[in-house]
């Protein structure tokens, strides 16, 4: 590895972590720093540009909307001044789940359309995969009753989650990459078009 594919895989995994931090941490001005003018951000429940999803997240976090990140390891596909990161990563969100206060974790990654424009790696496009989720109470003595037909709607990777968001009413998009399936192999052919040239 030379020494510019260093620098540009440590300044892309620099964003990704900044990524996490300041939206968790509600510093917006610095967030908005790691999108590109036309970011675009993909997930449960929200579709569209990074300055939306910036405003619909502050609205969140003043009404109380507890949503966390963690990060793991991350593969980076470099062509130029593209790139493709993808990033283990947890989603943490508590809420009230038929009036039982809850935990949902779900586990998948962060696939990201990276580009280098100006000098400056940022994001054009998030799609998060959704690979396995669960929910539990916070109190461990409470019982929870799901409706078992509203959870299987959902697909498998991210129901409990997709529930959740359901019941403290966000409209959740139902065609999500998961581990497997078509969707996740679209996605991986928008990448592998991203890194050829093509759009996101």
């Amino acid at each position: 590895m030379n020494e510019k594919e260093q620098r540009d895989r440590l300044a892309i995994r620099d964003t990704v972590e900044n990524w996490a931090l300041w939206r968790d941490a509600g510093d917006w001005e610095r967030f908005r720093t790691v999108w590109h003018d036309d970011g675009r951000m993909m997930a449960t429940w929200f579709q569209g540009t990074a300055d939306e999803f910036i405003r619909v997240s502050r609205e969140g976090w003043t009404r109380g909307v507890s949503i966390l990140h963690f990060l793991g390891g991350t593969s980076i596909d470099l062509a130029g001044d593209r790139a493709i990161a993808q990033t283990k990563m947890t989603i943490s969100q508590r809420g009230e789940v038929e009036g039982v206060r809850c935990d949902v974790v779900c586990t998948g990654r962060f696939y990201d359309f990276f580009e280098k424009r100006g000098g400056r790696w940022g994001v054009v496009l998030r799609q998060p995969i959704y690979e396995k989720d669960r929910i539990d109470p916070v109190d461990p003595a409470a019982t929870l009753v799901l409706d078992r037909n509203l959870l299987e709607g959902f697909p498998e990777g991210y129901r409990h989650l997709a529930y959740l968001q359901t019941r403290i009413g966000y409209r959740v998009k139902r065609d999500m990459p998961g581990l497997k399936g078509p969707e996740v192999e679209a996605l991986y052919a928008r990448g592998r078009a991203w890194l050829n040239g093509g759009g996101p």
